[in-house]
């Protein structure tokens, strides 16, 4: 018999023809505006995995014409001292995002930073009056990989009307918001999570299955429903016996690729997506504020 094998949502892609599509737009409009987007990204320690996120961030911004204004600082920085540096960006006009990279020294706060952005520069999507707004359903920046996961279901016209999608995982920057977004999408929502008693039970009913809890591997074939849409945010890093690592998500690709009818990979499916979101949220900004001028 023939095996099955689900086809990829590939966020990589999309993500390059969004970036493609903001270079365009930003190419026509800056000469009338008279300056770019601008996006600050602000690092503070020697953390090598969000050194990478943040170049990666940079060189993204680049390719699409869009400034940065980035700040890195030393481990040692004072609460105070950041939040003077947010509020020096949240008055300058050349800035349009503005976003914290997380995690951060044990000694500093990140929520009561992250409450010192400007909601309407909080590229991100995490501030309140933004989560506020995506809860009553008013327009509004959007958390960046919940929107990733968004656009890309609607790339591949996956339909959600009616249909049973349940997040695995209920952080603030990708469970919540998500089933507030399928909600809006007219989806029939369920949340599970660690605490949730027999999850394979409620996993296997689920029409879109998006998983996000950061348990490698967790999701297996046994708990997926067949021809479901499997969308894996989880990203995590394994290292083997031989001492060789690699990413994996929270779904064990090779076995759930079997039943699923759509899968998203990792690295390349909602990573990507996460990013062309951050300067899909700049360039919102932008336009708006340029329309105001």
């Amino acid at each position: 018999m023939e095996t099955k094998t689900a086809k990829l949502l590939d966020g990589k892609a999309l993500a390059a023809k969004i970036q493609q599509e903001l270079a365009a737009e930003i190419t026509q409009l800056q000469p009338q505006i008279g300056r770019p987007p601008g996006l600050a990204v602000l690092m503070v320690g020697d953390n090598p995995a969000s050194a990478a996120y943040v170049r990666g961030k940079e060189r993204a911004c680049a390719k699409v014409g869009i400034a940065s204004f980035g700040k890195h600082f030393p481990t040692e920085t004072t609460q105070a001292e950041l939040e003077e540096a947010i509020h020096t960006l949240n008055q300058d006009e050349r800035v349009d995002g503005i976003l914290v990279q997380l995690p951060l020294p044990n000694h500093l706060d990140a929520v009561s930073l992250l409450h010192q952005i400007h909601p309407d520069k909080d590229a991100d999507g995490l501030h309140p009056v933004n989560m506020g707004k995506l809860m009553r359903g008013e327009p509004g920046l959007r958390s960046c990989t919940p929107a990733g996961v968004m656009r890309l279901l609607q790339e591949y016209e996956i339909p959600l009307r009616g249909k049973q999608a349940t997040v695995v995982g209920r952080s603030i920057l990708v469970g919540k918001p998500l089933a507030l977004m399928l909600l809006e999408a007219d989806a029939t929502v369920t949340v599970a999570h660690s605490r949730s008693q027999d999850l394979a039970a409620i996993t296997k009913n689920a029409d879109i299955l998006i998983a996000a809890v950061g348990r490698p591997e967790l999701i297996s074939a046994q708990m997926v429903k067949p021809g479901a849409v499997v969308v894996d945010v989880g990203i995590n890093r394994i290292t083997d016996v031989g001492g060789n690592s690699r990413l994996v998500g929270d779904v064990n690709f090779d076995s759930v690729a079997g039943v699923a009818e759509f899968i998203t990979p990792v690295p390349g499916g909602v990573g990507p997506m996460t990013v062309a979101m951050l300067l899909q949220n700049t360039f919102s900004t932008y336009l708006r504020v340029t329309k105001k001028v």
